[in-house]
């Protein structure tokens, strides 16, 4: 269940450094947790789908190493960012 290109380009614009930063941690975790999102909801109708369900394993785990990369890169970014994304941690 991945995101459209118009969401990417709302995501890029909304949390890179310019309109073209698709690389910067941000964006990427940006991208990760709407396609997270959208498998979540996924999950609500499909409970039974269980190849989803790793595709879901493995992209949040993506996630989480992309979020220790930059709460070691720099701790303010990181904050900011679990605020504005409203993760836990």
């Amino acid at each position: 269940m991945s995101i459209s290109n118009e969401e990417k380009q709302k995501l890029v614009k909304a949390y890179g450094l310019n309109p073209k930063d698709t690389g910067s941690p941000e964006v990427q975790i940006a991208i990760w947790t709407a396609e997270i999102n959208n498998l979540i909801e996924h999950f609500k109708t499909h409970a039974k789908d269980n190849h989803s369900r790793l595709g879901l394993m493995k992209k949040v785990s993506r996630r989480r190493h992309l979020l220790d990369y930059l709460k070691g890169k720099s701790e303010s970014r990181y904050q900011d960012l679990i605020q504005k994304l409203d993760l836990r941690k």
